[in-house]
C-alpha cells in the first residue's frame, strides 16, 4: 500500500499531524509520582515513560516490538571528492549488514531490535546536485513511500538510520537550505575528511544552494533538490510514523537532518522524535539545538547506520520497565511523606 500517492499526500500528511493522548500522558505522570521513590529523581527516564504513554495512549507503556530501519543511498556529488571512501562501499556495507557483520547487527540484537535494512537503488545514484535536481519528483516521491513502508501500525518504537557514501554532505546542503544561516556551520568531516577535503565540501554546497536558489522551499523540493534517496526515505518514515502514532529514535547528524526541511514547514514533526545520541559531526549539536531535541547520549560517536539510536534504545526499554514494574508507596507499604 502506498503512504503517499502524491507530492499533495505527503504536505498534506506532514501539515496535519496528530498528537498525543494528553490523558494518557498525565496519567503517567500520576503514575510516576506515586512509585517509590523521590519525585524526580529517575531524572529524563521519568520524561521518556510520560513520552511514551502519551504516543502510545496508556499509562503503563511497553516496547513488545521495535524495528531498526536502515537506509542506503548512492550520491552523485561524490564527483567531487567528497567523502574519504569511494561510492563502492555503499553497496559493501549493504552486504555487511545482509551478512550480520556490521555494528548495527550486534547493537540491534542488543537492544532488542528487528533489523530491516532498504537498499535504494544503489546503481542509480541521486544526480549532482551542483548541476541538476538530487532526484525527479517521481523519484524523491518513491523514496518518501519506500521509507514509510518500513512502519507498522503494532510498531512501539522506531529506530532509524541510514549509510551511504557521501550523505555527509547533503545532510548539510539540507541543513543549510532549510534553516537561515551560512554553510560552514553544518560541514564536517563526514567519513574522515581532512581540512581541505572540508573546505571542497563547503564549497560544494555552496555552489549547490546558489544552482537552487529560485527552487521552492517547500519540504519536498528541499529533499529532492539536495538530498539523497536514503535521507528522503528517513524523512518518509518520520512521517508515516507521525500518522501511526509510532515514536522514533534518531540516530546521528545524517539521519536527523532528514527532519530538517520538514521542520522547517511544520516545527511539531519533531515532537514524537527522540535524539538517540549527539554525534561527534560538529552540525549534528547545532541541529538537535534547532529542532529543540535534547540527546539521550553522548558518546563520541559518528559511524552511522543506526548505531547511536540502537545504543538509546537501551535506555529507553529501562525508563518503560521502571515505570512499569516498580511498587507504588501503597503497594510496597512505604510512606510516601515524612
Amino acid at each position: 500500500m502506498t503512504s503517499f500517492a502524491s507530492v499533495h499526500a505527503f504536505e498534506a500528511a506532514l501539515a496535519n499531524l496528530r498528537d498525543p493522548d494528553a490523558g494518557a500522558a498525565a496519567d503517567a505522570r500520576v503514575r510516576q509520582g506515586e512509585l517509590t521513590k523521590p519525585a524526580g529523581s529517575l531524572g529524563r527516564l521519568e520524561d521518556l515513560a510520560i513520552f511514551f504513554a502519551g504516543w502510545q495512549g496508556k499509562a503503563r507503556p511497553q516496547i513488545a516490538r521495535a524495528r531498526a530501519a536502515i537506509f542506503a543511498g548512492n550520491h552523485g556529488v561524490t564527483v567531487h571528492g567528497v567523502s574519504a571512501f569511494p561510492p563502492s562501499v555503499t553497496a559493501q556495507m549493504v552486504a555487511n549488514f545482509a551478512n550480520g557483520g556490521a555494528a548495527i547487527n550486534a547493537l540491534s540484537g542488543a537492544a532488542g531490535l528487528e533489523l530491516t535494512v532498504v537498499a535504494l537503488d544503489l546503481d542509480r545514484p541521486t544526480a549532482d546536485f551542483t548541476v541538476a535536481a538530487a532526484m525527479s519528483e517521481a523519484d524523491c516521491l518513491d523514496a518518501l513511500n519506500r521509507g514509510a513502508a518500513v512502519v507498522d501500525a503494532n510498531l512501539d518504537l522506531l529506530v532509524l538510520g541510514e549509510m551511504g557514501i557521501g550523505n555527509s554532505t547533503a545532510a548539510a546542503a539540507l541543513c543549510a537550505r532549510s534553516f537561515a544561516g551560512g554553510v560552514a556551520g553544518w560541514v564536517g568531516p563526514g567519513t574522515g575528511v581532512d581540512g581541505h577535503g572540508v573546505a571542497r565540501k563547503i564549497e560544494v554546497i555552496e555552489r549547490a544552494l546558489a544552482f537552487h536558489i529560485d527552487a521552492p522551499r517547500s519540504a519536498f523540493e528541499t529533499l529532492r533538490r539536495v538530498g539523497g534517496r536514503e535521507i528522503a526515505a528517513i524523512a518518509g518514515a518520520i512521517v508515516r510514523a507521525r500518522q501511526l502514532g509510532v515514536p522514533v529514535l534518531l540516530d546521528g547528524f545524517i539521519c536527523t537532518s532528514a527532519i530538517a526541511p520538514l521542520a522547517a514547514e511544520n516545527p511539531a514533526i519533531a515532537d514524537h522524535c527522540i535524539a538517540g545520541h549527539c554525534s561527534a559531526e560538529p552540525g549534528h549539536k547545532r541541529l538537535l539545538d534547532r529542532l529543540g531535541l535534547a540527546p539521550l547520549l553522548s558518546l563520541d560517536m559518528r559511524l552511522g547506520e543506526g548505531s547511536g539510536a540502537a545504543v538509546a534504545a537501551n535506555i529507553v526499554r529501562s525508563a518503560l520497565a521502571a515505570h512499569d514494574q516498580m511498587a507504588t508507596f501503597a503497594e510496597a507499604q512505604v510512606s510516601a511523606s515524612l
